[in-house]
């Protein structure tokens, strides 16, 4: 029986985007089960848009709302991590 995978994305690999896609297309694959926080989310976005001065915080919002990380892995998000590193 083949074990998948649960990998925590840090903001690095989720920005840049190549990085982004690749465990985006490994999780639609079923290879893994990518995961990020609310914190590593913001962290990157808020890199996204510091790089990128044409980008708006609500098109990036509307891009993302959009994008595959949605629609094909729904269940990205980690909660109740704290309680789980202090063990």
């Amino acid at each position: 029986m083949e074990r998948i995978v649960t990998a925590v994305c840090d903001a690095n690999r989720l920005y840049p985007a190549p990085l982004r896609d690749l465990f985006i297309r490994l999780a639609q694959a079923g290879v893994v089960r990518a995961r990020w926080t609310e914190t590593i989310h913001d962290e990157w976005i808020r890199n996204v848009l510091k790089n990128n001065a044409e980008l708006t915080s609500e098109r990036l919002t509307r891009t993302l709302t959009n994008s595959r990380s949605r629609r094909f892995i729904p269940t990205t998000s980690c909660f109740h991590y704290s309680i789980r590193l202090q063990a």
